[in-house]
């Protein structure tokens, strides 16, 4: 089962950043299905910045638990943070947050791998970039090689609008905090468990200690 992901505090006066750079590129089928599609095979996306490094030995896919809580945030997840800053739409919702999820089992918040950031999918034009960063990072790079940016950069968890990817998995599924008893989406739900006005990006340890081929170069 995959991991359960703590529910962000909602930011005072969040204000969306401009967008730096607009990327042509084709979107997920299931990204616009409705929630609980099922998985499919993305397209290749137009400006992936993965395809620079296709020549380069290719991270592999790990999930890495977080066992405590910690004092600051990791190298990594300020780069990535940083990086949104430069090339999306939509600001950060912030990094640090310790939170007990079961006995020996702590939010990616709790250690600094986890980011969540600000797009509402109420707003138009927040949703179109939601669905183009989360098909930005899961698309095949220029050699066809699957996640490519996700597993560059060092990502293992994307939660969005109830779908949800883990490391190692094909695609987004629904996100089972989005499910009632009897595993049918629930009608009712606050926006911010079922991260309707955020993306929460998680990285593995090798990620967030910017060791993955993404942040070497």
């Amino acid at each position: 089962m995959p991991p359960v992901v703590s529910t962000p505090r909602r930011p005072i006066g969040a204000a969306p950043i401009a967008l730096a750079a607009v990327l042509a590129l084709a979107l997920l089928a299931v990204l616009a299905g409705a929630p609980g599609a099922g998985a499919a095979t993305p397209a290749r996306a137009a400006g992936n910045p993965a395809d620079r490094l296709a020549s380069e030995p290719l991270d592999a896919e790990r999930y890495d638990r977080s066992r405590r809580c910690t004092s600051r945030p990791r190298a990594g997840t300020l780069a990535l943070q940083a990086w949104l800053q430069r090339n999306a739409r939509g600001s950060s919702w912030g990094i640090m947050r310790c939170e007990r999820l079961s006995p020996g089992s702590y939010s990616l918040h709790s250690d600094g791998r986890a980011l969540d950031w600000h797009l509402d999918v109420g707003v138009p034009a927040d949703r179109r970039e939601a669905r183009r960063l989360i098909a930005l990072m899961l698309a095949p790079d220029r050699l066809g090689q699957e996640h490519a940016l996700a597993r560059r950069m060092g990502l293992q968890e994307i939660i969005w609008d109830c779908r949800s990817w883990w490391a190692g998995t094909e695609g987004l599924r629904t996100y089972s905090v989005c499910l009632n008893r009897n595993g049918d989406l629930r009608r009712r739900i606050d926006p911010t468990l079922a991260h309707r006005d955020h993306v929460h990006f998680g990285l593995s340890f090798a990620g967030a200690a910017k060791r993955t081929s993404f942040w070497r170069h």
